[in-house]
């Protein structure tokens, strides 16, 4: 009987590991370059996209080379293709922390299954081969309840105490990665946090975007425009969509924060948009 129950488990738990998910990606470039052509990046774009919602275990980079070249070039040259394409993951709000490899490689072999075309073989041997694993779903203990007194949120402190120098972070207002699209959960947030403000007409205040997961605190690629300026670009949606709401635009302003300022969590939270109280007018009367 115990023989059996443990051969349910360990079938049980082969059927979980192998769940969990994997995709591939493959970049290729043009002879000894490793700058990412349009139409391969085009692809690459599309393919973060994709993975932008997953829960992702790691990503692992490896560079090609065709068998032309001394193999020191070609070392050289393959790291240089995975390193670029590690530097749009980087500019595209993918965090560095789930890059596990980012590796040269080298040259592939001359030979391709049901290939003969030498030409064709080479071109298809100076690539990047991209790894994306996601995590493998674990069972979730249900913790205890907890009664805890309800946090504040943006709308309900903007309506409270104000002063100059306060910072209202906009809590749960969440973006699509590297867009300016807000999440559908979210639009509801920043309809309450603009009727707030509505009300609140005594206060001036500085809209700040911030994005994660970028580069020396360089800004992230606006998938739209193919700006680097995305956290700006978040700045201005949420301060268009004030205006719209009857908002005075004397009253506000806004500004790209890029990545200078990362709350230290999950990286999603810093694709945020908070404000910054400049002042407040006592000669008004609140609403």
């Amino acid at each position: 009987m115990n023989r059996h129950i443990f051969f349910i488990v360990t079938l049980f738990n082969c059927l979980f590991v192998f769940s969990q998910k994997e995709l591939k990606q493959e970049v290729y470039f043009e002879t000894d370059k490793y700058d990412i052509p349009t139409t391969e990046e085009s692809r690459l774009l599309l393919f973060i996209s994709n993975i932008a919602d997953m829960d992702i275990e790691s990503i692992a980079i490896y560079g090609f080379c065709d068998d032309v070249g001394a193999p020191a070039y070609n070392l050289k040259l393959s790291q240089q293709r995975a390193d670029a394409i590690r530097a749009v993951f980087a500019n595209n709000e993918i965090s560095e922390s789930l890059i596990s490899n980012v590796d040269g490689k080298g040259q592939i072999l001359l030979r391709i299954v049901e290939e003969k075309d030498v030409v064709k073989i080479r071109g298809l041997n100076r690539k990047v081969e991209i790894i994306v694993k996601e995590k493998a779903p674990v069972a979730k203990e249900v913790p205890p309840i907890v009664v805890e007194e309800k946090k504040k949120d943006a709308a309900e402190l903007i309506k409270g105490d104000i002063k100059v120098g306060d910072k209202i972070v906009f809590e749960n207002l969440l973006f699509k990665t590297g867009y300016t699209i807000l999440m559908p959960e979210s639009k509801k947030v920043l309809e309450n946090i603009a009727k707030s403000l509505v009300e609140r007409d005594d206060v001036y205040f500085t809209i700040q975007g911030h994005v994660c997961c970028t580069q020396y605190s360089r800004d992230a690629i606006d998938r739209k425009t193919k700006k680097q300026n995305l956290s700006e670009a978040r700045a201005k949606f949420v301060y268009d969509f004030f205006v719209k709401k009857g908002i005075d635009k004397k009253r506000m302003r806004y500004v790209g924060m890029r990545r200078k300022f990362p709350l230290g969590g999950d990286p999603e939270q810093d694709r945020r948009v908070e404000i910054l109280i400049t002042h407040v007018d006592k000669s008004v009367s609140v609403k």
